[in-house]
């Protein structure tokens, strides 16, 4: 057995493939650097679907799909929001999703999903839901949606890298949920539904917030290495370091950090991020010597995320816009390639007969 199914195949896929050891992702047969420069978001979404919601699908036939989807999500908010309102937003999410027909299309459900976090974000703050762009990047109209204008060219192309290089993730928890579902042939609607449950918890989409928690305090230490040498002899979690799949540079958060860059001053705390991750490997040299805590890509995607002006309860809502690409195509693939799946389990209770 192998506790949290570490290093068990649990299916074939041709969606994605994650080197570890090079630290490099490929989505159908093309790497990090490529869906970024020459794919961006719509066009990653394109690929990944592909042969399971159409054939010879573009990024601009994506972008045209799932902008007539904003539009039609729109003019759904009245039949569920009223429900939402009031309540968390996790939970606000959770009835936006529940409210999506059986017979919702991949890109019907992506769409509500971009209309839903804005519009959610907004009635937080007693401000009306913005109608959708459909002419827009599911980037930039998010942003728009959220902030009520038109964002920058800078903040529109690094929320379309985020998106790009978070969208497929693997056998992560989320995905693999939603494979679980979809392979019973419960609906695309359900399967994209579960995924969001498994994806709310603070181990998996809720991270990027307490990574920037972590960074706030860390601002605030005269003493930071000192502080950071504390915390870890006391056995505490660096939010923002060390991961389970990448044991070095996660391509992920370098192509975020290069986004960053080209923001400029907008970028925020980049300098002190560099600081943060210097002060981290000097504290763990002294902790625990040998070992390497390097920083991950919540650090990228927290200061990513807070410099497009997204707020911090509306880290893990926008992160899922952009993974339900992948959720999707997993639960896609799943329903045409796989069999259900039914695991077994070892007994370890009382003993018995």
């Amino acid at each position: 057995m192998s506790s949290g199914l570490d290093g068990v195949v649990a299916a074939e896929t041709i969606l994605s493939h994650t080197d570890r050891n090079n630290g490099m992702v490929w989505v159908r047969g093309h790497d990090l650097p490529d869906l970024v420069a020459n794919h961006g978001y719509e066009g990653m979404v394109a690929l990944l679907w592909d042969g399971f919601a159409g054939e010879g699908l573009t990024r601009a036939g994506m972008t045209a799909a799932l902008g007539q989807a904003r539009t039609a999500a729109f003019g759904d908010l009245p039949r569920w929001m009223p429900l939402a309102q009031g309540r968390p937003l996790y939970e606000g999410m959770r009835i936006a999703l529940a409210a999506q027909p059986d017979t919702a299309a991949p890109a019907d459900l992506l769409g509500a999903l971009t209309v839903a976090v804005p519009a959610l974000l907004r009635a937080d703050s007693g401000q009306p839901a913005i109608a959708p762009d459909p002419a827009l990047s599911t980037a930039g109209d998010l942003l728009r949606m959220l902030h009520g204008k038109a964002a920058t060219p800078e903040m529109v192309a690094a929320l379309d890298v985020y998106f790009t290089v978070m969208g497929e993730s693997g056998l992560s928890a989320s995905s693999f949920t939603g494979r679980c579902v979809a392979s019973t042939h419960a609906s695309l609607a359900a399967a994209v539904l579960a995924a969001w449950a498994a994806f709310t918890g603070a181990l998996h989409g809720g991270a990027p917030g307490p990574t920037l928690d972590l960074i706030d305090a860390a601002e605030q230490q005269a003493d930071l290495t000192g502080w950071l040498e504390t915390r870890l002899r006391g056995g505490e979690r660096l939010m923002g370091f060390g991961h389970r799949v990448f044991s070095g540079n996660d391509p992920r958060a370098e192509a975020m950090r290069q986004a960053l860059d080209r923001m400029g001053p907008m970028a925020g705390r980049l300098a002190f991020a560099r600081r943060l991750e210097a002060a981290v490997a000097e504290a763990i040299e002294r902790v625990k010597p040998g070992r390497k805590l390097p920083p991950n890509v919540e650090i990228m995607a927290a200061l990513l995320l807070d410099a497009v002006g997204i707020p911090r309860q509306g880290f893990t809502p926008v992160f899922a816009v952009g993974r339900a690409a992948g959720w999707i195509a997993h639960a896609l693939e799943q329903r045409k390639t796989g069999r259900m799946i039914r695991p077994t389990s070892a007994y370890v209770g009382p003993a018995i007969g």
